[in-house]
Formats: structure tokens, C-alpha cells, sequence
């Protein structure tokens, strides 16, 4: 972030800026900020998600860090989930309209997000609200009043929709009001902030502007970075397979995190991490960047923490541990999760085991290993490409330090 902060905030509002600055990739508008925290009153801090799948994972959990961020400064956070909009489709960075959730599917899928969020979230300071409370109560004029507040040229000013009407591509009617509809959340709730991704920049812009027509103090807008994924180059996501689910195993949290690169490392624990500190961040990173410090040591670090967030120390240190036996060949593999995989009597030639475990993407992918002699069974490099393990084995499947499962062969 660009701007520094006003110099007329104490050294506990300052301090309480860095903080709210942390990660951030745009503030609108400090100033506004500046004066509401001097206020010394709790702010009203919004982040909506709309209840589109059923799991959460780290990505979301950018903003759900912010909310508790703000909470531990003794802010009232409000998680809202979105069973109304999510009936319509978020627009934001699709490149055609999205298919409508039953009333169904938005229920099921809100229930386990109330659950999944307080593994950041602290419960007892959450104020979980449905947007559905006051939409569910407007009427078709309630919404062409809404509906008459912006313009379509004003709509085709957003990226995503001026790529598709000059692509031809078509927009639904419906998807012009998601923004509207977000918009009035804030108008619904008093926000004072409201914090997104910074693909919803202009629907939180709508909030200020909607807030402002009636009569209320526009929220300051809080854009977070999309987390990009394990692949290092797409923001994470579950279509795209990059993501770590805030409900998975926690072996499943270190193995996946111990994977990503370490130029994304520092982005994750800027976005992610709770117990390292700014400060120490930089700390951490000028000693990796003199040599003196490996990076593998600063990634377990934050591996154990996500672990520990998502379930508990012990269940931490057991994935650590068996992480730790299963990359370097010592220690208890044991303690790794058990996955049964179904192969025929005749059993499978490795090469297309390692692919069944999900080890490997593809058979070819997993020939071309054996062939660099990175492929291990049990700690033992796999020397015969024309290996076949049947019924009944049990152990452990590696494909260089990173890749690994322990498997057990079932008819």
C-alpha cells in the first residue's frame, strides 16, 4: 500500500492500521479510515460470501484472516452470507453467465460455511447474518427502485461485462443487479468497511455509492489479493484443482503446502499467516535471501500453523511427523493417512498405480519419473518400470520428495 497513514493517529491506531493494512492491495479511502478509527467507537466490518460450493478453502480464508484481524481490535464483524445473491451468480471475472443455485443447494452449502468459518473466525464476535432477511421482504417495485439507482452504461464499464459485449458473448438481465444487490447489503447493514477480493472492486464501490443515496456514510473499501494456488500461477481455486480445503486432513494441509514454490511462500504468509508477524516476516526473508536460513524450514512453519488452525496442535505435529518420515525416508510412515485403492487380481503395473493414487497426473507423466529414477516404493527407488504391486500390499507411493501416498491395494 502506497499511502502512508495520517500522522496524527496515536502509536495504538497506528499500529492498528499496519495491521488492517497488512496484505492489502488498496485502502478507499484512508483518510475516511484514519477518522473512524480516531472515533475510538467499534466499526461495522462486512465480507460477503455467497454460498456457491459446499467447502471452503485458503483462499477465502484472506479475507475471513482480515475479519480477524479487526476483531481482535475489538471491531464487530459481520460474516454475511449471501443465500440471496447466490441464487443470481457472482459475475465477477466470468466470461459467460453462471448457472443459478437452487434455494436447495444455497441452504446446504450456507449450513457448512457457518462452521467452516469459525476455525478463523471467533465465534462469540461474529455476527452472521443471510442477506435473504431484507431481500426476502422486497417486492418487484422494492427492486426496479434499486434497479433505477445506475445505469447500463455504468455496468459496462466493468471489465468482465465490456469484455463479453465486445465479444458478443451474451449477459443476462439478472446479472446486472448482482452489484446492485451486494450494494444494498451495505445500505442493509450500516458497514463501515467492507472487505473483497480485488476482482469485486466495483461492487464494493456500489456499496458506497448506494450508501451514500441513502443517506448513510460511505464504507471504506478494503481489496485483498486473489491467493494464488499450489500451481503458482492461477488464484486458487477448486475447478482448477490448486487449492488446500480448510476441512482436509491435516497431513493433506502439509503435504500440499510444503509443495508450493518459494517465491509464492512469502505471499502466503503475508495473506495467511497469523503467528508470523510483519516484522519477523521480513526477518525470515532476508535470512533465506543470505543463506542462512532454508526455506523448506520457514514453509514447515507455516504448514504446521495452517495444519493447527483447521484442526489442533496434536493433529499438526502427527502430519508434520509423517510428512518428515515420508521425505526423508526416517522416521514412523504409519503415521500417514491410509487410502485404499481398487485395482484389478492381476494388480497394476506401477506406472499406472502412481496415477490411480493420484501421485502422478498421468501414466506419462509417471513413465517419464521411472525413467529419472524418481519413483520410490516404501523408500526403495523403483528400478523395473514393469512393476506390478496386487491385492493385498500395503505402503507407500513417492515420486520425488514431494509426492507421496501411502495406499493400500483392495480388490
Amino acid at each position: 500500500m502506497s499511502d502512508a497513514p495520517s500522522p496524527a493517529l496515536s502509536p495504538d491506531q497506528q499500529a492498528a492500521f499496519d495491521l488492517i493494512a497488512r496484505g492489502a492491495d488498496e485502502l478507499l479511502k484512508r483518510d475516511e479510515l484514519v477518522a473512524r478509527l480516531q472515533s475510538g467507537r467499534p466499526l461495522r466490518i462486512k465480507a460477503g460470501f455467497d454460498p456457491t460450493a459446499p467447502d471452503l478453502h485458503l483462499g477465502h480464508t484472506v479475507l475471513l484472516n482480515k475479519l480477524r484481524q479487526f476483531q481482535d481490535l475489538g471491531h464487530q464483524v459481520i460474516f454475511l452470507i449471501g443465500d440471496f445473491t447466490g441464487m443470481i451468480g457472482d459475475p465477477s471475472g466470468k466470461s459467460a453467465t453462471r448457472k443459478p443455485l437452487t434455494r436447495d443447494d444455497v441452504l446446504a452449502n450456507a449450513r457448512t460455511y457457518e462452521e467452516q468459518v469459525f476455525k478463523v473466525l471467533d465465534r462469540e464476535r461474529t455476527e452472521v447474518r443471510f442477506n435473504s432477511e431484507w431481500f426476502g421482504e422486497m417486492g418487484a417495485a422494492d427492486m426496479i427502485r434499486l434497479a433505477a439507482q445506475h445505469t447500463v452504461a455504468r455496468m459496462l464499464e466493468r471489465d468482465d461485462f465490456a469484455k463479453r459485449y465486445g465479444g458478443q458473448q451474451p449477459i443476462a438481465i439478472h446479472e446486472f443487479l448482482y452489484p446492485l444487490v451486494q450494494g444494498y447489503d451495505s445500505v442493509a447493514l450500516e458497514a463501515d468497511v467492507e472487505l473483497g477480493g480485488t476482482d469485486q472492486k466495483f461492487n464494493l464501490l456500489m456499496g458506497r455509492g448506494l450508501q451514500e443515496h441513502y443517506g448513510q456514510k460511505p464504507q471504506i473499501v478494503l481489496t485483498m489479493p486473489l491467493l494464488v494456488g499450489l500451481d503458482g500461477v492461477n488464484k486458487m481455486s477448486k475447478s482448477l484443482g490448486n487449492y488446500i480445503g480448510v476441512t482436509e486432513p491435516a497431513i493433506d494441509i502439509v503435504n500440499k503446502a510444503m509443495k508450493i514454490g518459494d517465491a509464492l511462500m512469502w505471499d502466503w504468509i503475508e495473506l495467511l499467516s497469523v503467528d508470523i508477524g510483519i516484522e519477523e516476516a521480513r526477518a525470515l526473508r532476508a535470512e533465506v535471501e543470505g543463506g542462512t536460513l532454508n526455506p523448506r524450514d520457514v514453509k514447515l512453519r507455516l504448514a504446521r500453523e495452517l495444519a493447527t488452525r483447521f484442526h489442533d496442535a496434536a493433529a499438526a505435529e502427527t502430519a508434520i511427523a509423517g510428512w518428515h518420515a515420508a521425505v526423508t525416508g526416517q522416521g514412523d510412515t504409519s503415521l500417514l493417512p491410509l487410502q485404499d485403492v481398487q485395482v484389478p487380481v492381476e494388480g497394476l503395473r506401477i506406472a499406472a498405480l502412481l496415477t490411480a493414487a493420484g501421485v502422478t497426473p498421468s501414466n506419462s507423466e509417471a513413465n517419464r519419473k521411472l525413467k529419472e529414477r524418481a519413483v520410490k516404493v516404501d523408500g526403495a527407488v523403483v528400478e523395473d518400470a514393469g512393476l506390478t504391486l496386487t491385492p493385498g500390499f500395503e505402503g507407500v507411493l513417492q515420486v520425488g520428495k514431494r509426492n507421496f501416498a501411502r495406499v493400500r491395494l483392495v480388490r
